[in-house]
């Protein structure tokens, strides 16, 4: 038969019948293909890694916080042990937050010991600067030209167990003995002290005076103030936590509603 199999008759063995075909199973619906779970996971990891818990709050909330830890750091970049707050990071959230329809009020808290004196200034005019009602809360402590920021907001507040320290400044580096040295430094120290006390109810007296005290600290000239003593000396307006903080900031901002709604 030449190799060719007659199709009309059977063959003399039948082929063993063949296993029922089962059908492709439908097609899962784009909605219901579950997510890789690789994406959960890299969120909870960087949770971790970055706030040391698994999950965040992340309630909506018109009011924008701002932390200011560590060393302030400016124009010099410090070394990597240290734990900083630059800038140039802040600055940019102050505008984000004053232009956002959402945020209705800001809250900065401190926890720093000082650091660059034009970057510290220039987070307490931007502060200063802005139409939405702020608080500044000092938790920990807010020396050097942490006091300029904490005094820099509508309303300022300290825990009880926290401390500033109020010192002339200082320059690190090359310093040249010449009378135009001295100049600058007095002349940068006057924009730290008329700050503070135009945004604040101290004295520029009682300020120097603090600041240029000998004896209370070991290896610098200055003073100490703990809790009630800034608000007793009028730098800080009251002691409180971030309970009375978030209390003042909401009283601010329905105050600013009643004004706008007045104004229309």
């Amino acid at each position: 038969m030449n190799g060719y199999v007659n199709r009309t008759n059977p063959p003399d063995h039948p082929s063993p019948p063949q296993p029922p075909v089962q059908p492709d199973p439908p097609a899962a619906h784009p909605q219901t293909v579950p997510q890789a779970p690789n994406a959960e996971n890299n969120k909870t990891l960087q949770n971790i890694q970055s706030l040391g818990q698994t999950e965040t709050v992340t309630a909506d909330s018109n009011i924008f916080c701002i932390t200011i830890i560590g060393q302030v750091e400016g124009h010099m970049v410090l070394p990597p042990q240290n734990k900083t707050t630059k800038y140039e990071h802040i600055i940019p959230q102050l505008v984000a937050a004053e232009q956002n329809p959402k945020v209705e009020g800001i809250l900065i808290i401190l926890n720093t010991v000082g650091g660059d004196v034009e970057a510290g200034l220039a987070i307490a005019e931007m502060i200063s600067s802005l139409t939405k009602p702020t608080v500044t809360i000092v938790l920990g402590g807010g020396h050097s030209i942490g006091v300029p920021i904490a005094v820099s907001a509508d309303h300022s507040i300290i825990a009880e167990s926290a401390t500033m320290t109020i010192h002339p400044i200082r320059l690190n580096g090359l310093v040249i003995g010449v009378p135009q040295t001295f100049e600058y430094l007095d002349k940068m120290q006057e924009r730290v002290v008329r700050f503070v006390t135009s945004h604040s109810r101290i004295t520029e007296q009682k300020f120097k005076e603090l600041m240029f005290t000998t004896g209370e600290l070991t290896r610098d000239i200055g003073t100490t103030i703990i809790g009630q003593e800034a608000v007793d000396y009028g730098l800080i307006d009251q002691v409180g936590g971030v309970g009375e903080a978030l209390k003042v900031l909401n009283q601010k901002i329905e105050e600013r509603r009643m004004q706008g709604g007045m104004m229309q």
